[in-house]
């Protein structure tokens, strides 16, 4: 299994975690971690295998300056 690294949902973006999890509820337990660090979540089923896709919209970004 070779999944897509991102995937666009409703316009957004989404980034994939890198970890192929084996059941649905193993996948739901990760994406609550990600979505109480403030990220969107999208879940996603390939081939029997469960990925948990993210994304964050910055907010703030530092400028450095020389």
């Amino acid at each position: 299994m070779k999944p897509d690294v991102s995937l666009v949902r409703d316009g957004k973006k989404f980034m994939w975690d890198g970890r192929p999890y084996v059941s649905s509820e193993e996948a739901l337990q990760a994406a609550e971690a990600y979505r109480n660090d403030k990220f969107e979540i999208c879940l996603a089923e390939v081939e029997g295998q469960f990925l948990v896709y993210t994304r964050r919209v910055v907010t703030a970004a530092t400028v450095m300056t020389q």
